[in-house]
């Protein structure tokens, strides 16, 4: 966002928001997490998980059967001492997934919807400013329907704002919108952030917009979280298969635990793979579900060999093989079972090894990769 004269107080610097909420229906929840100040938390999941129903209630529009939303040091609920603030006392920005702008109010109105704690006469000048802040000068007095879908969004984020919100929610703000618009949208996102100093949480079914704006990412299924991490350790290293696939990661496999020269290996069909961490607290024909990034599968050149060619490597037949511009998706299936191994390799470099479906392949799984999960794929 440009820097523009602001007369108005920033939004408030806000203390941590912690979430811990439970009820066995009609929306099941078993939802614990936490964000701090400045960092921006994407909750994650199918559809059916939760995440709205979370939103709904950190912001007073829903109320569970127990919990605890405590935000700056206020309890905004507690259900064991019926404490229960209004989404007035709150102060709370939510940006909906249909923005929920009023369609007879103008840009400027729907703004200045949001500042009721600003005397009367401030409340015109304070919300041309918000909208100036988000790029919107000269369309205070639209309605909605002369909006692009971009610049409604915007209006709604400068009424969420204009509230000064001790904390941010965002339901799927960017869906309504085409994707250059989308880009675009995330990249002022991410410049917003500099300016405000709250906790945002964002829901999305974007594992890519997840990864590319949240600091940490919280993983929800049926209402119940299971994973929170930042996005380059929850990739590599997920707590289950389930939340592996739930990340749509693809590469989970079951093997044994076995004792080859005095080394552990993992026993994969007919090989022995070393793994770089976890097989030694394991026992001995111990069965284990592990997963591998498709980054640490590393394909063997026909023209010449690869760095990765003595480290666990593999036979395969290509059964899947799909190009999508500059990257194409191999999959390889082996005799000895009906896994199958998924990764992606430059176009250029599929074409250049003249590879082809049917074909069969050499690929080492680094060990570095090999993340050993503690439950059965089948969880």
């Amino acid at each position: 966002m440009p820097d523009t004269p602001n007369p108005t107080p920033s939004p408030v610097d806000a203390g941590r928001l912690a979430v811990s909420l439970y009820q066995a229906g009609p929306i099941p929840l078993a939802a614990d997490f936490a964000c701090d100040p400045g960092e921006l938390l994407a909750l994650v999941g199918p559809s059916g998980s939760g995440k709205t129903t979370l939103l709904r209630a950190i912001a007073g529009l829903y109320r569970p059967a127990e919990g605890r939303i405590d935000c700056g040091g206020e309890t905004w609920l507690d259900t064991t001492h019926d404490i229960v603030r209004r989404p007035q006392q709150r102060r709370v920005g939510v940006v909906f997934q249909d923005y929920a702008l009023f369609p007879h109010m103008s840009a400027r109105d729907n703004v200045k919807v949001a500042l009721g704690h600003l005397e009367p006469g401030r409340r015109s000048a304070c919300a041309d400013d918000w909208l100036g802040r988000m790029r919107l000068e000269g369309l205070s007095n639209r309605y909605p329907s002369q909006l692009s879908g971009g610049q409604r969004q915007r209006v709604a984020l400068a009424r969420a704002l204009a509230r000064e919100p001790r904390a941010l929610l965002l339901d799927e703000p960017f869906s309504a919108v085409d994707q250059v618009t989308r880009r675009r949208l995330q990249r002022e996102l991410a410049l917003l952030r500099e300016q405000i100093h709250i906790p945002i949480l964002l829901v999305t079914h974007d594992l890519d917009e997840a990864a590319a704006l949240a600091d940490r990412i919280c993983v929800l299924h049926g209402g119940r979280t299971l994973q929170a991490d930042v996005p380059e350790r929850l990739f590599r290293h997920p707590d289950s298969a389930v939340v592996a696939r739930l990340l749509d990661r693809h590469n989970i496999f079951e093997g044994r635990v076995m004792e080859v020269d005095g080394q552990r290996r993992l026993q994969w069909g007919p090989w022995l793979l070393q793994v770089a961490h976890g097989l030694e607290a394991l026992a001995l024909e111990q069965r284990v579900a592990w997963y591998l990034p498709d980054s640490d599968v590393v394909l063997h050149r026909r023209d010449r060999p690869s760095r990765g060619d003595r480290e666990n490597p593999v036979t395969g037949r290509i059964g899947e093989m799909v190009v999508l511009g500059g990257m194409t998706s191999l999959t390889l299936f082996f005799d000895h079972g009906l896994e199958s191994l998924r990764f992606d390799i430059a176009t250029h470099a599929a074409r250049r090894n003249g590879l082809a479906r049917g074909e069969w392949v050499q690929v080492s799984l680094l060990a570095g990769g090999i993340h050993l999960l503690p439950r059965n794929p089948s969880d």
